[in-house]
């Protein structure tokens, strides 16, 4: 047996990834709605497509449809393509525990180190997830996604506010992009799913939607208007959330979700827990923000 020092042993007998997994935690689920690749260098060069239909570049007087019912033997109208460079950098989310002494580890009547492993877990899976939220909420402050405000003073409105009118809003504007919005994701903080069922059941009268088992391994509490209703605190209430799944966001992983157990000789352990990457835009007009939701 080779003796190791401390910070180069990983937890035995456990799987991270299944470890984390298994407790299927409901605020921690963005990513898997990401298209997801991983990235050699901490700093990386991407381009973004301008989003919209290809169309001739319209002039003073001349602002139909250039390349629509063009005369025979004329000459093409000219269309272009443009791009946007950007540079992103790679971020480290990183939590370590307090030390867990050997003797707490032995006589304790839970295991404190499997303990303390899930929720670190779950603490650095949370920061990724509130990273990917951000960046595709624009930290609620819209520059390039679409947004509107809701209808009337919000959600919580019974008499003016209609939240399947702001969903359907949403998706028109996502497909007048070039967009399929089919299988959106709806994704929205507790409050804004109290009041959106409120207004289903109770002010219209629908039926209360099917939860099916295929949805819950999803992270899906139930579909409306064909988009996936994710419910999480994650989420900021006076908001809602739609965008189209591995098509508005890409996750860009440099290092995967990664333990590791510090021993200090004769006093305990401490746990490291840790994930590189960065969350990326790609396609910021597939995701529509409804802002004002609650009065």
């Amino acid at each position: 047996m080779v003796a190791v020092g401390a910070g180069q042993v990983d937890i035995r007998g456990i799987d991270v990834q299944k470890f984390l997994t298994g407790y299927a935690d409901e605020d921690v689920v963005l990513k898997s709605y990401c298209r997801q690749s991983n990235t050699t260098a901490r700093q990386m060069t991407w381009y973004q497509k301008t989003s919209g239909f290809i169309s001739p570049v319209t002039t003073t007087g001349m602002t139909t449809d250039l390349g629509a019912d063009v005369p025979y033997r004329a000459l093409a109208p000219v269309a272009k393509q443009t791009v946007t460079k950007n540079t992103s950098y790679v971020r480290k989310f990183y939590v370590k525990s307090e030390l867990i002494s050997s003797e707490d580890e032995a006589d304790s009547d839970i295991d404190v180190l499997g303990v303390m492993l899930r929720d670190l877990l779950r603490g650095v899976s949370k920061k990724v997830d509130t990273r990917i939220y951000n960046v595709g909420t624009e930290s609620l402050s819209p520059s390039t996604i679409q947004t509107a405000a809701a209808t009337g003073t919000g959600w919580d409105d019974i008499v003016n506010g209609n939240p399947i009118l702001d969903i359907m809003n949403g998706l028109q504007k996502i497909r007048s992009q070039g967009y399929d919005p089919n299988g959106a994701i709806l994704y929205i903080n507790s409050i804004e799913h109290k009041h959106l069922m409120n207004y289903l059941i109770t002010v219209k009268g629908a039926s209360i939607p099917i939860f099916s088992s295929e949805q819950l391994k999803k992270f899906e509490v139930m579909s409306v208007l064909g988009t996936k209703v994710i419910v999480s605190e994650n989420a900021t209430t006076d908001s809602a959330w739609i965008f189209v799944s591995q098509v508005t966001l890409a996750w860009k992983q440099f290092k995967p979700l990664t333990s590791e157990v510090e021993r200090v000789v004769g006093v305990g352990k401490i746990v490291h827990v840790w994930e590189e990457g960065e969350a990326l835009l790609e396609n910021p007009k597939s995701s529509f923000l409804i802002t004002d939701t609650i009065t």
